[in-house]
């Protein structure tokens, strides 16, 4: 007994063990290996497919834009209420409907026509325009003076497609700066009596301008019932007493012509040289330019 177990420790060779066909193949143990190995890839296959099927439930049909149709984000970003990138935030939460109905999905399409309501506030999705003129001479802000004076909007017609009007009058002879835009707020800001943006002119009278009518005008004057508030008026440097910088917050020029008229002078010319801090800098008289963000910012903020 010892022998053969010291022969078995010393790892001797014994033809008749049945370890002799230990290194021999096992077919049936390869089969069943390999069964699972098969089904496996099915399987990932089919969970695959499920996912696939539940990431397209979140996706709006792949199918040709219409004329007439926008992705919604845009719809959105064009409204001026965000970006594109927090409106897709804003749709995945629930809280924008189209036509009353709630819609999550990422790409949706929608029509100019249709009626989106944003976190409780219905949109309009034209894209918001600030377009600011150095209007010349000959023409006006109105509609009813006939083919003789032709209207400001043809000096920035193809600047855009949106509806734009512009922010205050100008009559034929006034010249100067003009803004105008889609934004229908910024428009009622600018001509409500108590908005507080500065606006300046450069006005040419008939006759030099009297110091003590210049004092009179800096008190500040009642015209029609109203009371007139002016920010400064001075003469212009090297140039007649009849040039005359006024700066004061109303966007009406009838008021800037009424109040020298009040004095018993003739007004020839008005230039508004500045607009709530926007200027004509590069900006030669019948051109027009677009706004810069920052300048839409500082706008809005006045």
């Amino acid at each position: 007994m010892n022998n053969k177990e010291g022969n078995n420790k010393r790892g001797g060779s014994r033809p008749n063990s049945s370890r002799s066909n230990s290194s021999k193949p096992k077919p049936p143990m390869a089969k069943r290996a390999q069964g699972p190995k098969k089904a496996k890839p099915a399987v990932k296959a089919a969970e695959e497919e499920k996912a696939e099927k539940i990431k397209k439930q979140n996706q709006a049909p792949k199918r040709q834009k219409a004329a007439d149709e926008m992705r919604l984000n845009k719809y959105i970003s064009n409204s001026g209420v965000c970006s594109r990138r927090d409106a897709d935030i804003y749709i995945q939460s629930g809280n924008v409907k189209v036509n009353g109905v709630p819609v999550t999905e990422m790409g949706y399409l929608v029509k100019l026509n249709d009626v989106v309501n944003f976190d409780g506030v219905t949109l309009t999705p034209e894209k918001k325009e600030y377009i600011l003129l150095n209007k010349p001479k000959n023409f006006t802000t109105a509609l009813d003076e006939g083919q003789e004076y032709r209207n400001v909007l043809e000096l920035v017609r193809g600047s855009t497609t949106a509806k734009i009007a512009p922010i205050g009058r100008m009559d034929k002879n006034t010249t100067g700066l003009l803004l105008f835009t889609n934004d229908t707020d910024m428009i009622r800001k600018f001509t409500l009596p108590s908005q507080k943006s500065s606006k300046i002119y450069q006005v040419s009278l008939d006759k030099n301008l009297k110091f003590e009518d210049l004092e009179k005008i800096s008190k500040g004057l009642v015209l029609d019932g109203h009371r007139v508030f002016v920010e400064e008026v001075s003469y212009i440097d090297n140039e007649p007493k009849s040039e005359i910088g006024l700066k004061l917050r109303s966007s009406n020029v009838k008021v800037v012509r009424a109040i020298f008229e009040h004095f018993d002078y003739d007004v020839l010319r008005i230039d508004r040289v500045s607009f709530a801090g926007l200027t004509k800098k590069n900006l030669p008289r019948g051109n027009w330019r677009f706004l810069t963000e920052q300048e839409i910012i500082n706008l809005k903020n006045v």
